[in-house]
C-alpha cells in the first residue's frame, strides 16, 4: 500500500501546487502557443516519470527507430492499465494528446493540464458530439499534433484478451493525412489493475510497430482498419510476452 499512497500523495500535491504554474501557462499560451505547449509537455512528462518511479514500474522500450520525427502522427494502442497513459507518454517525440472519455473533462485541474497537452474529449454515447471531437483531432494533427487514441474503446479488464479495434477510430488519421503507429503494451496491468488496491513493482514492455500510411493501403484493407491493426498489436502482444515474461 505504501506505493498506492505515495502515488496518491503525489499527484495530490501536483495538481494543488501547480495551480499557479497553470496560471503561467495560461499568460505563454496567449504570447506563444508553441512554447506553452513545449513546456507543458515537459512538465507533465517530469509528473509521469515521478508516478513511474513511486509505481516502481520499469519501462522496456522497443521500435523508437519507428516513432515518426518530422510530422504528427495517430498512435493507436491496446489499453489494459491507467498507467498506459503514464508509461507511454514521455516516449513521444513531440506534442502529443490523448483522446479520452468526456468524464475527464469533470476533474478540475486535471482537465486543464489534459487541454495543455491537447487531449480531446470524447463522448462515446452521442454520436454529433463524437463526431465534433474526431474533426477537431482531424485539425490536431493538420496542425501537427500527434494523438493517442486506445480504439477498444475502454479499459480492457481480462488480461491476454483484445476488445474490438473500431475502424472509426482511425478516422483522425484518414482525414488528416497522417500514419498511424501501432503501439503494443504488454504486462501495464501487473503494476496495479491486477491486484487492486496495491501497486507493485513491474516490467512493462511498449513496443513501436513501422508506421502504416493509409494512401499506400488498398481499399479493401482500409474498410478494415480496425482488425487490422488490432491483428498487428495482438500478435506482437503473445511474441513479446513470451520473450519477456
Amino acid at each position: 500500500m505504501v506505493r498506492l499512497l505515495l502515488v496518491v500523495l503525489f499527484l495530490f500535491l501536483f495538481l494543488i501546487l501547480s495551480i499557479p504554474v497553470l496560471l503561467v501557462e495560461w499568460v505563454i499560451g496567449k504570447r506563444s502557443p508553441e512554447l506553452r505547449d513545449r513546456s507543458s509537455k515537459a512538465i507533465i512528462s517530469w509528473a509521469f516519470r515521478c508516478v513511474t518511479v513511486l509505481a516502481g514500474a520499469k519501462v522496456i522500450v522497443q521500435g523508437q527507430e519507428n516513432l515518426p520525427q518530422d510530422g504528427a502522427a495517430l498512435f493507436v494502442g491496446n489499453h489494459r492499465s491507467y498507467f498506459d497513459i503514464v508509461l507511454s507518454y514521455t516516449l513521444f517525440p513531440g506534442v502529443t494528446g490523448y483522446v479520452s472519455k468526456k468524464e475527464m473533462n469533470r476533474w478540475p485541474l486535471l482537465s486543464s493540464w489534459m487541454k495543455n497537452i491537447h487531449c480531446l474529449f470524447l463522448d462515446r454515447d452521442n454520436i454529433k458530439e463524437g463526431l465534433k471531437t474526431i474533426l477537431t483531432g482531424v485539425e490536431e494533427v493538420k496542425n501537427g499534433v500527434s494523438l493517442c487514441i486506445f480504439p477498444e474503446g475502454t479499459r480492457n479488464k481480462v488480461n491476454d484478451t483484445f476488445l474490438p479495434f473500431r475502424d472509426g477510430s482511425f478516422k483522425i488519421a484518414e482525414k488528416g493525412g497522417v500514419p498511424v503507429v501501432p503501439m503494443t503494451i504488454v504486462n501495464s496491468a501487473s503494476v496495479w489493475e491486477d491486484h487492486l488496491p496495491r501497486i507493485k513493482r513491474a516490467t512493462v514492455v511498449i513496443e513501436f510497430e513501422k508506421p502504416i500510411y493509409l494512401n499506400e493501403m488498398d481499399r479493401a484493407a482500409r474498410k478494415n482498419l480496425g482488425s487490422y491493426v488490432g491483428g498487428i498489436i495482438s500478435e506482437r502482444y503473445f511474441q513479446l510476452k513470451k520473450e519477456y515474461f
